[in-house]
């Protein structure tokens, strides 16, 4: 029987405003000094105390996996629950449960499967994910921003402000391999043994179980890491070692699963699309074809092209927002950036419907819900050179509640009544962000972080 270690660490805050124990503060120095190093004793710093703030960190109106345990429940004799979930976890007791199998559909008409884990997989996967964190944040690259401590969207749009190359990697995670390249840097059997649980714990659609031979359930708290592990190894760190052998300058951002690479010559650039698919096939994976295109983008985009008769320099979307080759004010190349109209006008459609569906609510409840929503899609969306298309955006919902409101009865409201009323709870949209160039040079990527 494995001992268990209950004894609750002292913590302190990192760079990113998350706390670690100071255990794993002497793991990230390790790691950090020692790039070979393979950490052989790791469990014992998943203790109650973790437990519990992995439990705080989740989101509280998640819906519930299998267990149908919501966090709410969960709550109620919570000491109790997680010291005995500890014992569980140390003993080798503790079992993963299948995820809850849904489906989301895509822009595209498609549907994307989502995994919904249990209450308390989710609370031990987060844990876990604090205790790797600690190492591999010391070995991912900087040009990687999904799903990282500290590091955000914006933060890939900003360091995207160089000549491009697209492409959407991939849904076929080998378990195998995966494990593999885990055991590059832990070696500790019992957090293995917790990796392989979950990977096999497979899914359950309409009451019918069935095995995940390969990929990491979407929707799972362990999944981003476990993604992003798989794909420093197979993408960051090859095209690392690719870009210091080439005779041009090469770019790349990554966040999660989309990629843009950026190359001073095109004929390295098809070259290194050659070469990633067959290294790719190495690791039984390969491009989406349908995601993968090879365009002219940057300051001379526009020449080239207009030299071979082929228009206007095309775009690209990443991260929600369109990508194009644009002028500022003294007639200088810069990268334009706007909403992508897909996901504009799927988000004033689920407006729409939601808008139906309050149509005889208070005006007043229904304009504070708005100027929420307003709020947040400024949030993310109000970048320089954005705010025509969210002042059309902002028009778009003010005739949509116009509409609605003229639907609640036979009597059909002005403009002029109903102006001040719209005034009065939709926001005007202001820039919310620096220009990119101010925040962070994608140039200076490597001296802007200590990695």
């Amino acid at each position: 029987m494995t001992k268990e270690n209950a004894m609750e660490s002292n913590t302190r805050p990192t760079q990113s405003g998350e706390r670690v124990s100071q255990g794993l503060h002497g793991v990230r120095e390790r790691a950090g000094k020692n790039k070979q190093e393979r950490f052989t004793a790791l469990l014992h710093h998943v203790t109650p105390m973790l437990l519990r703030e992995s439990f705080y960190a989740l989101k509280r109106k998640a819906a519930p996996g299998v267990d149908g345990v919501t966090w709410e429940e969960y709550a109620t004799g919570l000491e109790d629950r997680l010291q005995d979930l500890h014992g569980r976890v140390h003993r080798g007791a503790y079992q993963a449960q299948p995820s809850k199998r849904r489906w989301i559909p895509k822009a595209n008409g498609k549907q994307r499967p989502l995994g919904i884990a249990a209450l308390e997989d989710k609370i031990v996967q987060q844990a876990v994910v604090t205790v790797l964190n600690a190492i591999y944040e010391e070995d991912f690259r900087g040009f990687s921003y999904g799903f990282r401590p500290g590091r955000s969207q914006h933060m890939a749009l900003d360091a995207l402000y160089v000549a491009i190359k697209r492409k959407r990697v991939f849904d076929n995670i080998s378990h195998e391999k995966l494990v593999q390249l885990i055991e590059e840097r832990i070696a500790d059997p019992r957090v293995l043994r917790l990796i392989q649980k979950w990977l096999k714990a497979g899914v359950m659609e309409d009451g019918v179980w069935s095995e995940t031979e390969a990929g990491t359930p979407q929707g799972a708290v362990i999944s981003p890491l476990l993604s992003n592990v798989y794909l420093h190894y197979v993408l960051d760190q090859w095209t690392d070692q690719w870009r210091q052998a080439a005779r041009g300058a090469i770019t790349i951002v990554r966040y999660a699963d989309d990629a843009i690479l950026g190359f001073e010559h095109q004929d390295e650039s098809e070259r290194y699309l050659r070469e990633l698919k067959e290294h790719l096939l190495e690791y039984g994976l390969e491009l989406n074809e349908d995601k993968t295109r090879l365009i002219r983008f940057g300051r001379f985009a526009r020449l080239n092209r207009a030299e071979r008769g082929e228009g206007k320099p095309e775009a690209f979307t990443f991260l929600g927002f369109q990508h194009m080759c644009g002028k500022n004010r003294l007639g200088r190349f810069e990268v334009r950036r706007i909403t992508d109209g897909k996901r504009r006008r799927k988000k004033l459609q689920e407006l729409k419907q939601e808008l139906r569906w309050r149509m005889h609510a208070p005006i007043a409840q229904v304009g504070e819900w708005l100027r929420s929503v307003l709020r947040g899609y400024y949030q993310y969306h109000a970048v320089p050179g954005n705010l025509a298309v969210l002042s059309r955006f902002r028009h778009q919902v003010v005739r949509l509640w116009y509409r609605t409101l003229c639907q609640r009865s036979q009597r059909r409201p002005t403009w002029k009544k109903l102006g001040p009323v719209f005034d009065h709870w939709l926001p005007i949209p202001h820039v919310m962000h620096a220009y990119p160039d101010a925040r962070f040079d994608a140039r200076r990527l490597a001296a802007s972080h200590p990695r």
